[in-house]
């Protein structure tokens, strides 16, 4: 199993989400994040007053899928997400070890 992580402009998510739907992938989860990589905030004008956005508004995607499903999961999210812009977001894979459905007790695959 693997565990991806994705970090996307917030006005793409229903795309991503569409877009996981369309392969087969049913649950994530999607939090709230701010943050900013190489486009380092911008400057905003506020009643004549300059100042600097450090962090952007950002989506966190994360769901964890089964190893075969892992290339097309990345390859829906890359199409979903891109706009061509800096600032489209990151997608990391990492290795998940165990699950657990605790209303079950189902371990492994069949607990995602």
């Amino acid at each position: 199993m693997k565990k991806i992580e994705a970090i996307i402009k917030p006005f793409k998510l229903d795309e991503v989400k569409e877009a996981l739907h369309e392969i087969g992938l049913q649950g994530l989860t999607v939090t709230e994040a701010k943050g900013f990589g190489r486009q380092k905030g911008h400057t905003e004008l506020y009643r004549g007053a300059e100042y600097v956005v450090d962090f952007l508004p950002k989506v966190k995607i994360e769901l964890v899928i089964e190893d075969n499903l892992v290339e097309r999961a990345i390859e829906a999210i890359q199409q979903a997400a891109h706009t061509g812009r800096i600032g489209d977001g990151k997608i990391f894979v990492t290795p998940v070890e165990e699950a657990v459905r605790i209303r079950t007790g189902e371990r492994g695959a069949d607990a995602i």
